[in-house]
């Protein structure tokens, strides 16, 4: 199988003329994670569906395909295109069951549960009140006519709750996975920020190499015997031959990881705890000369992006989320790629619309749209 990540916006806070803030989608077998929706989500969203069918026949980003949206944190540039295009996808007759997963703090999830009240000391962007007033204005199964669930995880707790309109939080066993998902699965990765947040990784299994029928037909094995060393169990023959099940199965396919970090400082305990990443989609706000504003912010440098990176095994380092005052994000790359000159880990910077694709042999392939397709 292959992974494929869509970068719609690249920009940090604002958007400026050649970038737009927040919003990825993560395409793989099973369906597409939407990764925070910012301002506009839906427009981007729209463009990058025309773009496919312009220049790359066969590939589509069909709605009916998404069926989690994963927020990060809940700063209004990773959020405020959300209510308008799920409203948008109700009155394009959505059908399909839609899972929406954020983070919150231990203390907000505790008083969520307890008394069904957000603490006063709660951050302004603390996402069970934006869910709250979403559902308020129609983001409800009821309103849009699609199911929707909403659900908040004390992510360091490994706990979750779900927010039910006019009802009382109802706690559950685990972060439910997306509708009808079998071969991949979501996980939230904890990070830093000035506010509750967690990047978010899609992991496709891995699987055993396809077994060699045209082998078991020239020995003339009986379906039995095929069935046996098909499930990985060695067989001996009458006549005393040896066949062991790995001669008959072709390589081993390895899982595939994305992570997309979110806003973090760098080597968040989360981030920095994975290990054989393929592709870590890494925030990079601030040169290194601005590290004392990226300390403050709890954001990060792009020689931070590149330690984090380096620190998870990760094969493939994606640099975004550049501050508006930074004009050429080749001045991060290079930083970044300085950094992790003695290291196999190799490093790109996004621009909206660019696409990284894991291919099924492993091979990863950063593919930049030029306004007229996209070449690597």
């Amino acid at each position: 199988m292959s992974m494929e990540v869509h970068i719609l916006g690249t920009s940090s806070a604002r958007p400026t003329r050649k970038r737009q803030v927040s919003g990825s989608l993560i395409h793989c077998d099973d369906g597409i994670a939407v990764i925070d929706a910012g301002e506009g989500f839906q427009t981007r969203y729209a463009e990058q569906r025309k773009r496919l069918k312009n220049f790359e026949k066969g590939t589509t980003l069909r709605a009916s395909r998404i069926h989690v949206v994963c927020l990060t944190h809940g700063h209004l540039d990773h959020t405020w295109g959300l209510l308008p295009w799920m409203h948008t996808m109700a009155l394009d007759k959505r059908v399909t069951p839609l899972l929406l997963l954020g983070p919150t703090s231990k203390e907000v999830f505790d008083s969520l549960l307890l008394t069904n009240e957000i603490p006063a000391s709660a951050p302004n962007a603390e996402l069970a009140r934006q869910m709250r007033i979403w559902q308020s204005l129609g983001a409800t199964t009821e309103d849009l006519g699609y199911p929707v669930r909403w659900l908040l995880g004390d992510v360091a707790g490994d706990r979750w709750l779900e927010l039910i309109p006019g009802q009382k939080p109802v706690e559950v066993k685990e972060m439910p996975q997306p509708h009808g998902w079998k071969k991949s699965r979501i996980h939230p990765v904890l990070t830093r920020h000035t506010v509750p947040s967690c990047g978010w990784m899609v992991e496709s299994k891995g699987s055993p190499g396809k077994f060699n029928r045209l082998k078991a037909a020239e020995l003339k094995l009986t379906d039995a015997q095929k069935s046996h060393l098909s499930s990985g169990k060695d067989l001996e023959l009458e006549d005393g031959t040896s066949l062991k099940a790995t001669d008959f199965r072709g390589k081993h396919r390895p899982s595939t990881r994305m992570v997309i970090s979110g806003d973090t400082a760098e080597m968040a305990e989360g981030l920095a705890s994975l290990s054989d990443v393929d592709v870590l989609v890494h925030e990079a706000t601030f040169l290194d000369d601005a590290q004392q504003w990226a300390d403050e912010f709890l954001h990060c440098t792009s020689t931070g992006a590149a330690r984090t990176a380096e620190a998870c095994s990760a094969r493939h380092l994606v640099l975004t989320h550049f501050s508006a005052r930074l004009k050429d994000a080749s001045v991060s790359l290079n930083e970044a790629i300085k950094e992790t000159s003695s290291s196999d880990l190799s490093v790109t910077s996004a621009s909206d619309g660019d696409r990284i694709i894991i291919l099924e042999n492993g091979k990863i392939n950063h593919l930049f749209w030029s306004g007229d397709g996209w070449s690597s």
